[in-house]
């Protein structure tokens, strides 16, 4: 049996939060602030690991990139979405060039 991927096993951790007490759990906490707070988040936690990588600091980037990344996790539980939704979306793109997959947003 294969393990599952640590971004499946994260997102089962985060999803199991969703109802867990906000005083005790970060999770929660972000759940019970909204989606738009989960957003706003991610977007400082995406500044913070661009911050990382223009200051050429790896190690703070490796941290960063796991807040960012956890974010990002708790921003699809909220928005309900799934890890499989997001792997099917890179899937599809994965026989076109990025440059033909953007023009396709165009529009």
């Amino acid at each position: 049996m294969t393990e599952p991927h640590p971004i499946d096993r994260l997102f089962a951790t985060v999803a199991s939060r969703r109802d867990a007490d906000p005083s005790t759990s970060y999770t929660a906490k972000l759940f019970a602030q909204g989606k738009l707070k989960i957003a706003k988040k991610l977007g400082e936690e995406a500044v913070e690991t661009a911050l990382a990588a223009v200051a050429q600091d790896n190690a703070a980037l490796t941290a960063e990139s796991a807040d960012l990344l956890y974010h990002l996790l708790v921003l699809w539980a909220a928005a309900g979405l799934t890890p499989d939704d997001v792997y099917a979306a890179l899937d599809a793109r994965t026989h076109r060039s990025g440059l033909e997959e953007k023009a396709s947003r165009k529009g």
